[in-house]
């Protein structure tokens, strides 16, 4: 897995990728070029392969939370009334679930299309404590059954928003192609699981065993 770089890639490969992004990994490594193709190259590869669990905690974050959601305010949650004026709106440049949900609420004609639609960070917000008596209280344990449970219900939510909070953050990262290797992805790659578990620990199990996750941050570049 760290078989020397071609001196050909090395060549040609820095100006291509461009010296602004590139000077990132020179940085890192001494101002080697040929050390800091293979951290760059590194980088991909384990970014590529923390998609798989990212995919798989983004997909069965939002269907339970949307099954939470449709447990309170019914199957067709997105276009109700009462829902909608649960979610808050702040003015200005700051993210709206609220304008975000009516937006994408418009677009689709069905509760599966706008779930699969709305922004990471819908998600993300919807785990505060503005929705604990309406909502966690009485439905986080049924959506996340496997969530620790020596543990206060509004405390077991408050620690999924730290970890999605850290997550998503992560995942912006490789979905814009950015530097990850300065991150503790041990650390990282452990979250997403926790986080996968509270949902279903044989999905948390498939998705480090498929992913190769582990093989890459064993073999990261000296």
């Amino acid at each position: 897995m760290n078989t020397p770089l071609a001196a050909s890639y090395v060549a040609a490969l820095p100006d291509l990728i461009s010296q602004a992004r590139f000077s990132t990994y020179l940085s890192a490594v001494g101002d080697d070029p040929a050390r800091a193709l293979a951290l760059y190259q590194w980088n991909l590869q384990v970014s590529s392969a923390l998609l798989v669990p990212l995919h798989v905690l983004e997909v069965l974050l939002r269907n339970a939370i949307g099954a939470a959601i449709s447990n309170q305010h019914g199957e067709d949650w997105p276009w109700s009334a009462g829902f909608t004026r649960s979610l808050p709106d702040p003015a200005g440049p700051h993210y709206s679930p609220k304008q975000d949900l009516l937006t994408v609420a418009r677009r689709h004609p069905s509760t599966g299309s706008v779930i699969a639609d709305l922004k990471f960070v819908f998600w993300e917000r919807m785990l505060t404590r503005r929705h604990d008596a309406r909502l966690w209280d009485k439905h986080f344990l049924s959506v996340f059954p496997h969530a620790p449970n020596t543990r206060s219900i509004r405390s077991l939510r408050d620690a999924l928003r730290g970890d999605i909070a850290r997550i998503r953050i992560l995942r912006n990262r490789v979905a814009h192609h950015e530097p990850i290797f300065a991150r503790a992805l041990h650390d990282d790659h452990r979250i997403i699981l926790r986080a996968i578990s509270g949902r279903s620990p044989v999905a948390a199990d498939w998705a480090r065993s498929i992913s190769g996750v582990d093989n890459w941050l064993a073999h990261r570049p000296a």
